[in-house]
């Protein structure tokens, strides 16, 4: 195995990291921002307020996107083991 090879794989590893992650951060960034301006124009400044619709959203979105997240993955995967015998050899 090259070390061109060992960078190609955590490139695309990453990247997968990033594609399966975003939905979920995005969703959260967009939640959190609603409630931040709700706290501000309501005047309540509790820390807490946030956490729990930031976790309804993101459990939702895991709901949502899960299937999309799993065939993602699981075909990254199949490919990973097909291609490792030309890796390796």
């Amino acid at each position: 195995m090259t070390p061109d090879t060992v960078i190609k794989l955590a490139e695309q590893a990453i990247y997968m990291v990033i594609l399966l992650s975003a939905p979920m951060l995005l969703i959260a960034l967009a939640v959190g921002l609603l409630v931040s301006v709700f706290q501000a124009m309501t005047q309540i400044q509790e820390q807490t307020l946030a956490f729990v619709p930031k976790i309804i959203a993101v459990f939702v979105s895991l709901v949502v996107f899960g299937p999309w997240m799993l065939t993602m993955i699981v075909d990254y995967t199949r490919d990973l083991f097909q291609n490792l015998p030309h890796m390796i050899g």
